[in-house]
């Protein structure tokens, strides 16, 4: 498994760094890059009951037309010295921006769960998109459709499936510092699909300071034996911008 997870964490790598190569025609002067780090409480339900940390880093760097992303997304739980709950979702990603208003997302998603009942699920997929309120001031939604391949790996065996992913993005200023954020995916194959939705509230304390409370939901139709279709995630975080 630790194989596995590393030869999918160098393919990511990889393929960031083969887009960084590519020319960025025009507006290559504007460059900027953002990082966000989050620790807090998590509590769950489904597969795992507990609670423990939660923790979340997220790089973003502008460079003209190339917007690059990189986050590593997990918690870990124990209980009396055991282990009780570990998972770990990262994503690395490229974005095209051929217009102000469409783009080209390409996406390298890898999950670690050891008690989700695979070993590991990893996803590549390329993808449209578009952006539905290019003139509106406080809120920014887009979506995105595309396609890829998806691997699953398990003790009983693992496989292969093209997949068709589907997915928006919604974000609201509430007020001056106040955050409502709305993501939801869908990632279809023949064997499997696997459905998304993160809601998010994020509220100012100082200038880079914040408190973000977050509640996740995964559904996928088709899952081992013994194992429940849908996990859920409610955690309280501190989320610091540097």
């Amino acid at each position: 498994m630790h194989k596995t997870y590393n030869r999918t964490f160098l393919a990511t790598l990889l393929l960031l760094a083969t887009c960084a190569t590519l020319p960025a025609q025009a507006q290559e002067t504007s460059n900027s890059m953002s990082t966000e780090l989050e620790l807090g409480a998590i509590f769950t339900s489904g597969n795992t009951k507990d609670e423990n940390i939660k923790f979340k880093g997220t790089v973003a760097w502008l460079r003209g037309r190339w917007e690059y992303g990189f986050s590593l997304d997990g918690f870990r739980s124990s209980k009396d010295d055991e282990l009780a709950a570990q998972r770990l979702y990262t994503v690395g990603s490229a974005t095209y921006n051929m217009t102000p208003n469409t783009f080209i997302l390409t996406r390298a998603a890898h999950e670690d769960d050891r008690f989700s009942g695979y070993d590991s699920q990893s996803d590549i997929t390329v993808s449209f998109g578009q952006n539905l309120l290019p003139n509106s001031e406080n809120m920014d939604w887009n979506y995105t459709i595309g396609a890829g391949m998806r691997t699953s790996r398990s003790p009983a065996e693992d496989f292969q499936e093209p997949i068709l992913r589907l997915g928006t993005e919604f974000e609201w200023q509430v007020s001056d510092n106040a955050l409502f954020m709305q993501k939801l995916s869908i990632e279809a194959g023949d064997e499997s699909r696997i459905s998304r939705s993160e809601t998010s509230i994020q509220s100012d304390i100082m200038a880079n300071l914040s408190m973000k409370f977050t509640v996740k939901v995964k559904h996928q139709s088709e899952v081992p034996i013994d194992r429940k279709k849908a996990d859920t995630e409610a955690s309280v975080t501190l989320l610091l911008r540097l």
